[in-house]
């Protein structure tokens, strides 16, 4: 029907001559609260002039003004300025209004193909050229009319002559239909051209599009697919509203995020959905979505029981995990066998293991970006689990429908159950508890504002021992301001506090009782903005700054009988800061580049008192020749310099591309410990005069393919990371209550290297993926000194080398009720030292000991099963369920946490120390309403 307009109007403008217009007399006008088609009425009555239009095109919107001595084209560009509505002054007294088109008197350079050079009008460009002016679009008639009744046609923008080129962006948000809140990593696909994008944690996205019709689907796990048709005539918005998943009676087919590893231009990137960790069996029936983590390449842990993970050969302190923006420094409860986040209020988390983006810093490995659920708006709902050792609760509750909603989450642990039930006289009378709880707020205040505030608590107490009781807490608590300021600029602000603390409490039947204290605090800013310069840049830029407070270790007489002697140790404090930006760049259609820098720097304050050490001597208590007193406030040593993030990626085909990056990083603060495991109870040091920050530089090269539309992704990645300055300690270094610290540490060289593969399948009744990693973790510790040598200087195995690492995760759907689930796990036995020697010396027995790292524990090797029993789906019920039955450790291996030695009669002795040495069953009922 348009071109055939167009075509009507061209004809009559060649048949009578009407290339030009004489010049329009001037009008005045004045309304009040009237709708356009309104304001047009009272100008044709009060004028000559007559308007040409549908109604239906502009809406029940009001509009005033007030206009005098002004032409009738600025009176109508004015008017019609917010709409997508144009005119044409067909006579000096009529006017043609049309939506979204411009109508042409003439057909625009190039409508035919360009022209031969000799032929080309000087300084007019040629339709090769990208900047020549956007040529009319045209819609097949038949094609949209035949497509209107199933999908809903959306026209974006309107034709502007001076707009250059003929492709064009269109951005806007995804949001649930029932809450409004933000669905991020949603898929928008643009099936007439095979290209895609996907919606950052704000729900936003931004796609280029061709003018005319395009078909745009937007589809996520556990969300209805969308589909629409877009006619796109210029730069514009459009806001995606979609429903909630509906399970079908045939077979579920789930597809998310399905050109998100081939597309994107960071490299060494994972989203985990908490959903996925429900069909993966693992220890007593409780969901772990960092247990679904380590699962996947380049990701591991030191062993069972060990807090923390270890990313690509780091340590577990270069690790930064992130709450709503908080940082949680201890994410495990129970030794690492619990996560210490609620499961149900747990929405998904980003891990960037590669190049991190410029917004973060602070960790040489990885971060670990954590989002809640924004709950929901509407109506109650709920979400709970009891298993046998813990029991779990969330509710979603609305307090303005539609607009804002408050979610919280409570969980705790009755497991002193089973260590009463194991054969061992020891553990007979130990206790183990945990709990944490949180709540979040999510308001939607308009389309330009959302405010995020959440609050976290949890705690862990222990007693393995009738003398000794051990407790850790997290705390954290963050508001997020999410705003608009334009369709190019939005921005991101965050204030945060977090706490970690443990306490030691001993006692005994002497007189040695004691409670020892410890805690590391933070308060964070940090701002920044997403601003999109035109189509091909956008812009990251923003500002960071916190404050730390550490207090290294507080000991205190527990009773007026004991005879121990208290002790503080001074506090510490240190402010860290970043200014950073980067850009967004798509050179062409095939090639994306992200560049960027972080000018980081830290400065350690006051009040302090840090000893001075003689120059060329090891630092012990016997070389130190002076003490320096810094008052509150001053600075003691600033460190610092910029942190390069570079990523490019180059699509050899729509579904197969090829990615590169580089970046360094610096970090400030780090654990102390001299055991070969993280625990709950290893401290935090910041940098100071005498202990230099950690830094590191990676560079990264993979390729990702998707296979069947997306039913398959394969990626192999290779990296090489170097680091200076890695913390260790002497050997039988004092650690706790140390005021001289620095000279029980040594800090040196790492290099970690290494290849990571995944297989996955995403589609079909059987889902899942194979994922394998070689890589190798090694330290090097060299000083003229011999007590600061290791190794003869040479490079060694750090404590979580492990080079291979396989890890497979299947779930099959028998129905839509019933599914099994497999998880195996292989790791190469990690590092140890052995005795390998005795000697006597002055009637008295010693062992000499390997080399440091020289030997390995026995590999790991763990196969667990698991069955979901899902109850009936029938609408109309008051709670859906489902049952969860495991066997954690099927094979009983004996797999070690840890070897240690014993001499009795004059022998050495290896015991090993395991977690589970037995198969682990499990059955957890879980409930949704």
């Amino acid at each position: 029907m348009q071109r055939h307009l167009y075509i009507a109007f061209l004809l009559v403008f060649i048949s009578s001559g009407l290339w030009a217009q004489q010049p329009p007399g001037r009008i005045q006008i004045q309304y009040q609260d009237l709708t356009i088609p309104e304001v047009l009425q009272q100008l044709q009555r009060e004028s000559d002039l007559q308007f040409f239009y549908l109604p239906n095109w502009f809406g029940d919107n009001k509009v005033s003004g007030s206009f005098s001595d002004i032409t009738p084209e600025d009176f109508l560009a004015e008017l019609l300025q917010d709409t997508p509505v144009t005119f044409y002054p067909y006579t000096e007294k009529t006017f043609v209004l049309s939506r979204n088109n411009q109508i042409y008197d003439a057909l625009p350079n190039g409508f035919f193909g360009p022209l031969p050079d000799s032929l080309q009008p000087p300084g007019v460009a040629t339709s090769a050229d990208p900047n020549r002016a956007a040529l009319p679009v045209f819609v097949n008639q038949e094609e949209l009319t035949a497509r209107t009744a199933q999908v809903e046609t959306v026209r974006i923008g309107k034709q502007d002559r001076s707009a250059s080129g003929n492709t064009f962006t269109l951005s806007g948000f995804v949001r649930e239909q029932e809450s409004g809140r933000p669905i991020a990593d949603m898929v928008i696909l643009d099936k007439t051209n095979g290209t895609g994008t996907t919606t950052d944690e704000t729900g936003y996205y931004e796609i280029r599009l061709p003018a005319g019709l395009n078909v745009l689907q937007a589809r996520s796990v556990g969300k209805e697919s969308t589909i629409k048709q877009m006619i796109i005539y210029n730069n514009g918005t459009f806001d995606w509203y979609v429903e909630e998943g509906v399970e079908q009676l045939e077979e579920v087919v789930v597809e998310a995020e399905q050109e998100r590893n081939v597309q994107a231009v960071i490299s060494g990137t994972e989203v985990i959905n908490a959903e996925d960790s429900k069909d993966i069996p693992l220890v007593l029936g409780e969901r772990n979505i960092l247990d679904v983590a380590s699962s996947l390449p380049g990701i591991s842990r030191a062993g069972e029981g060990a807090v923390g993970l270890n990313v690509r050969g780091g340590r577990t302190d270069q690790n930064m995990f992130l709450l709503n923006q908080a940082v949680v420094y201890n994410p495990t409860h129970f030794f690492g066998i619990f996560q210490a986040l609620n499961p149900f209020v747990t929405q998904q988390v980003e891990i960037f293991k590669g190049v991190i983006p410029v917004e973060f810093g602070g960790r040489l490995s990885s971060v670990f970006d954590i989002s809640t659920v924004d709950g929901s708006t509407d109506g109650i709902k709920g979400e709970g689990s009891v298993g046998p050792v813990t029991a779990n609760l969330a509710l979603e509750v609305p307090v303005r429908k539609g607009k804002s909603s408050l979610v919280v989450g409570g969980r705790g642990a009755y497991s002193d159950w089973i260590l009463r039930a194991l054969d061992d006289e020891d553990l007979s009378n130990s206790t183990a508890s945990f709990y944490d709880v949180i709540a979040t707020y999510t308001d939607r205040i308009n389309e330009n504002n959302r405010i995020k505030a959440t609050g976290y608590f949890s705690n862990d107490r222990f007693s393995l021992t009738a003398d000794s009781t051990f407790s850790y807490s997290n705390r954290a608590a963050s508001v997020v301001w999410n705003h608009k300021f334009s369709e190019r600029n939005n921005a991101t602000f965050s204030i945060s506090n977090s706490r970690y603390a443990f306490d030691i409490g001993y006692d005994a039947e002497s007189n040695t009782d004691f409670t020892l204290g410890y805690s590391v605090e933070e308060t964070e800013f940090r701002g920044f903005n997403r601003f999109r310069i035109n189509d091909r840049h956008r812009l990251t830029f923003g500002l960071a700054g916190k404050l730390y407070n550490v207090r290294p270790g507080t000991l205190e007489p527990d009773g007026s009988e004991s005879d121990v002697v208290g002790q503080d140790l001074p506090k510490e404090q240190g402010a860290e800061g970043g200014v950073f930006i980067a850009d967004d760049w798509d050179v062409t259609d095939r090639l994306s580049v992200s560049a960027g820098v972080r000018l980081s720097v830290f400065a350690a304050i006051g009040p302090s008192e840090q000893n001075v050490y003689a120059p060329g001597q090891p630092r012990n208590a016997g070389t130190v020749i002076d003490t320096l007193t810094y008052s509150s406030g001053e600075t003691i040593k600033t460190y610092g310099g910029p942190e390069v993030r570079f990523s490019t990626r180059y699509l050899f085909t729509p579904d197969f591309s090829i990615k590169a990056g580089f970046s360094n990083m610096y970090q400030y603060i780090h654990t102390l410990s001299n055991t070969t495991t993280v625990s709950p109870i290893d401290t935090w040091k910041l940098s100071d005069l005498n202990i230099r920050p950690q830094t590191s530089q990676q560079v990264t090269l993979g390729l990702f393919r998707n296979l069947e539309e997306g039913a398959f992704e394969v990626s192999v990645e290779g990296f090489y990371k170097w680091a200076q300055d890695v913390l260790d300690f002497k050997t039988g270094a004092q650690i706790l209550l140390n005021d001289a610290i620095e000279t029980e540490v040594i800090q040196g060289d790492g290099r970690a290297y290494g290849v990571e593969f995944l297989f996955k399948k995403t589609q079909g009744r059987l889902s899942g993926w194979l994922g394998y990693t070689y890589s190798r973790s090694l330290i090097r510790f060299d000083s003229e000194f011999p007590e600061e040598r290791v190794n003869d200087g040479d490079f060694f195995p750090s404590n979580y080398d492990r080079p291979h690492d396989v890890s497979l995760i299947a779930n099959y759907k028998f129905t839509r009720r019933y599914s099994a689930s497999l998880n195996f796990a292989y790791q190469t036995g990690r590092p140890i030292t052995y005795p390998v020697g005795q000697f006597n010396f002055n009637n008295s027995d010693y062992v000499f000991y390997s080399d440091r790292n020289a030997f390995r524990i026995p590999d790991y090797i763990r196969l667990d099963l698991g069955i979901n029993i899902e109850g009936n789906h029938k609408k109309n019920k008051l709670a859906h369920s489902f049952w969860t039955v495991s066997v954690y450790n099927v094979l009983g291996r004996n797999n070690p946490y840890s070897l240690f030695f014993v001499s009795e009669n004059g022998e050495v002795k290896a015991l090993q120390s395991s977690i589970f040495a037995i198969p682990v069953p499990s059955i957890t009922y879980n409930f949704k309403f």
